[in-house]
């Protein structure tokens, strides 16, 4: 059965809650105050099947005091209804509702014309023409005026038909999505203890899944759902929801938080969007306080306008204009990309505006310039024309770049361009077949800048080898820290991976040109084969690398770089201070290694050791800690067991 989710908007005391009353059998008036004033207060809810389709009923406050609480109903509704008294027409708040549902684009809807039966035809008619003017130009203009009266039940049937017609074209939800549900109420209910509810506007909930109370980190599992008052065994978007929650107690949670899929939503108090601020308001200016209403959440903020000053003075969004902005939240929310918000004036509050949230989470970057501007530009989209795959493709593009060579997370494409995590690998491949984005691991970075780090390497490789030839190349971890530190290191590997692949660097633990080879020069070669025969007829005693090269008439400078080249090679191996032949080490390994005969213990101490091998406490001690660590030998007190 499909389900709407109906709200109502209006000003105070012209039968709204009377309306849904006579259509549904239920009051959604809820509160001892209510019924006390006769008014409402706060959100009210009941629900109806009119022919076949299941309607949820929200009802809001119409009084001017009540705005935010309205705000707090109106947001995840598919259909309004626009309730307007014949006996007093159109009133202010009837306007400021008006407003906000065009603002948060309410896809459809039909009005109301309410207490009929207390005026004649010609008041019913001015009635009439005052709401087509307000709605002209509008989502509502042309919809269904439907006189009616919940006192006598005059039109009752009329309206119910129309409303069924309005709700049989409204769209479907995102059901395949991750789950979002945000707060409209907290309660516990005697033998099940924590309720919450609110419109599901994407995914679904099921019994047993776990979810994010966000803005928050405290998880929280679903005991059970009911849609319209009926145990479900999950609720799907576009339904309101009573979900049970274990894990939690009722202070613990509050309207304005929601309930999400974990890690499908990052926390921020920076977002930059697009804003339409009212014909009748007064100026948007920059930097101005505001209130900003998202979801059923109310948090206080500040605006700063996108783009270059034009003019002296404070910088402002005339009435009836569009600019783009970067809204900074005085407390996190949790926000997607494509959210519908409403701005209201810090005091007194009045509704001025309303726009989309083009990107949650943008980089911390000066946003008074013409590149600023250009890049909000971009990100600009229609949800209602709009491919939204190609949308998201355009947006992942920009914030790709903008990562730079931190790249940007693959998760990022759900938490702030608002893809779905099933298609994800999809949107990546879309994204590197069309040139936009290289795939690194779990980041993606742009293409010009692996680009210009493949240069990057090749150029400082290519100089490095013409400095040095005898080296065998650059540390990986240290041309990874000398071009690309501040990068990601997926990006790092992947570029050494492809230049790897190409055949043009060689990457173990060093890296070096495919192309380079270690050539000596005469006096070097014959440097290597004076050091290099020194250190193998000493054994166990080497001497210094300064006295082998003097007695063999080798310059230092010579001698040092053939020392390293040995030692790379590892012809030549360094214990602490000292420098060892291998084949001395290897011949060491075997001989102490061959003390242990079958089913004995063998020890040696440093006394047995320094007699055996000839060799002073100098070089005895950092042997044995080498056999130690090349698990020959095991220390145990003043001795050492061999293994």
């Amino acid at each position: 059965m499909k389900s709407i989710v109906v709200g109502t908007a209006g000003h105070i005391d012209h039968g709204k809650s009377a309306l849904v009353l006579a259509l549904t059998g239920t009051d959604p008036d809820r509160l001892k105050e209510e019924k006390a004033r006769g008014i409402t207060i706060d959100l009210g809810f009941a629900h109806q099947e009119i022919g076949g389709v299941q309607l949820a009923f929200v009802d809001v406050p119409g009084h001017e005091r009540f705005v935010k609480n309205m705000l707090a109903g109106v947001g995840g509704i598919d259909l309004v209804v626009l309730v307007v008294a014949a006996d007093e027409s159109v009133m202010p708040q009837t306007r400021e509702h008006f407003d906000i549902c065009r603002l948060l684009h309410v896809p459809a809807g039909l009005v109301a014309l309410t207490k009929s039966d207390l005026v004649d035809a010609d008041t019913l008619e001015v009635a009439r023409l005052e709401i087509r003017d307000l709605v002209a130009g509008s989502f509502l203009e042309g919809a269904p005026i439907v006189p009616v009266s919940a006192r006598t039940g005059q039109g009752l049937d009329d309206f119910r038909a129309a409303l069924l017609e309005a709700s049989l074209r409204a769209g479907d939800r995102a059901v395949q999505s991750v789950s979002r549900l945000p707060i409209d109420r907290v309660f516990s209910m005697k033998g099940f203890g924590t309720v919450v509810t609110g419109t599901l506007v994407a995914g679904r909930i099921r019994t047993d899944d776990e979810f994010v109370a966000a803005p928050g980190s405290r998880r929280v599992k679903v005991r059970g759902v009911q849609v319209h008052g009926q145990r479900r065994d999950e609720a799907i978007a576009g339904q309101r929801a009573a979900v049970n929650l274990s894990g939690v107690e009722v202070s613990d949670l509050q309207r304005g938080q929601t309930l999400v899929t974990p890690d499908a939503f990052e926390e921020t108090r920076l977002a930059d969007a697009v804003v339409d601020v009212i014909a009748g308001a007064k100026p948007l200016r920059h930097g101005a306080r505001v209130r900003f209403h998202q979801g059923t959440a109310e948090i206080l903020g500040r605006v700063a306008l996108i783009g270059p000053l034009r003019e002296k003075g404070i910088p402002e969004i005339a009435p009836g204009s569009r600019a783009f902005v970067r809204l900074r939240l005085e407390t996190p929310a949790v926000l997607g990309r494509g959210d519908r918000y409403i701005l209201r004036t810090y005091s007194p509050p009045a509704t001025i505006a309303g726009g989309l949230i083009l990107d949650p989470r943008p980089p911390r970057t000066a946003i008074r310039s013409r590149a600023a501007l250009a890049r909000a530009q971009s990100l600009l989209f229609d949800p209602a024309v709009e491919d939204r795959a190609a949308a998201e493709q355009r947006a992942a593009a920009v914030m790709v770049d903008d990562a730079g060579q931190a790249g940007f997370a693959l998760t990022a494409l759900v938490s702030r361009v608002g893809v779905d995590p099933r298609s994800l690998d999809a949107r990546v491949d879309r994204l590197v077949a069309a040139g936009q984005a290289m795939r690194a691991g779990d980041v993606l970075v742009a293409p010009a800048i692996a680009t210009r780090l493949k240069e990057a390497i090749v150029a400082t490789l290519t100089a490095h080898h013409r400095a040095q030839p005898l080296s065998e190349g650059i540390p990986r971890e240290e041309l990874r820290e000398h071009l690309y530190g501040r990068g990601h290191p997926q990006v790092f590997e992947r570029v050494l991976a492809d230049l790897g692949g190409a055949g043009t660097i060689a990457a173990r633990e060093r890296v070096a040109l495919a192309s380079h080879r270690v050539e000596l020069s005469p006096e070097e070669d014959r440097a290597r084969a004076a050091i290099e025969r020194a250190y193998r007829d000493a054994g166990f005693k080497p001497p210094d690398a300064a006295t082998i090269a003097a007695e063999a008439g080798i310059a230092p400078a010579v001698a040092d770089r053939v020392m390293k080249l040995l030692l790379r090679q590892k012809v030549l191996v360094r214990l602490d201070v000292l420098v060892f032949h291998d084949e001395a080490l290897r011949r060491l390994k075997a001989e102490v290694a061959g003390l242990k005969s079958a089913g004995a213990v063998a020890r040696i101490d440093v006394a047995t050791f320094k007699e055996r091998f000839g060799v002073t406490r100098k070089f005895a001690i950092p042997l044995l800690e080498y056999l130690d660590r090349e698990r020959v030998t095991r220390r145990m007190g003043e001795t050492r067991v061999v293994l």
